[in-house]
């Protein structure tokens, strides 16, 4: 079922092999929001009701799927995501101070991405490193023993590459 007030913009057409090998197995529904994500970058809501009509779910159920479980995003992101963890022994090892120089350095919020597009900002319940506390992802690579100069040398190591291209 098509969203009426939805206009389609995604190509579709990127989403069909993932649909051709999982819309009729059972149980794959996140296996297919993962692989839409993967695709798109974030999960569009004309993708999110194609994904629905395609595996016979309905709208709800998709959408249901997609917002119960924290690794979905629906906004785009930008070049550079910053996950930082917050489980406990990040937590108890600083993780709140990194947050704050994050966010004062990048002038952006948890859940935000940076005015010109090059950094999101997300925090995590955890990333599964607490030998590493606390400790960030950015995008594949991951950073421990963090503090919040090693965390700003990290970030402004980033943006010197980036204005270097």
């Amino acid at each position: 079922m098509k969203c009426p007030c939805q206009q389609q913009q995604s190509d579709l057409s990127l989403l069909q092999p993932v649909l051709q090998k999982y819309a009729s197995v059972k149980g794959s529904l996140i296996t297919i929001l993962q692989q839409a994500q993967e695709i798109y970058g974030y999960l569009p809501t004309d993708v999110l009701y194609h994904i629905a009509e395609q595996t016979g779910s309905t709208p709800a159920r998709v959408l249901g799927t997609a917002t119960f479980y924290t690794q979905f995003r629906f906004q785009p992101i930008g070049k550079y995501l910053i996950t930082l963890c917050d489980g406990t022994a990040c937590h108890v090892n600083g993780s709140a101070r990194i947050a704050a120089a994050v966010q004062e350095y990048l002038q952006v919020e948890n859940g935000g991405t940076t005015a010109d597009g090059l950094f999101s900002f997300s925090i995590a319940a955890c990333l599964g490193c607490c030998s590493l506390s606390p400790v960030m992802m950015i995008n594949e690579d991951t950073y421990g023993s963090l503090t919040p100069a090693k965390v700003l040398e990290i970030l402004k190591d980033i943006r010197k590459k980036e204005a270097a291209q």
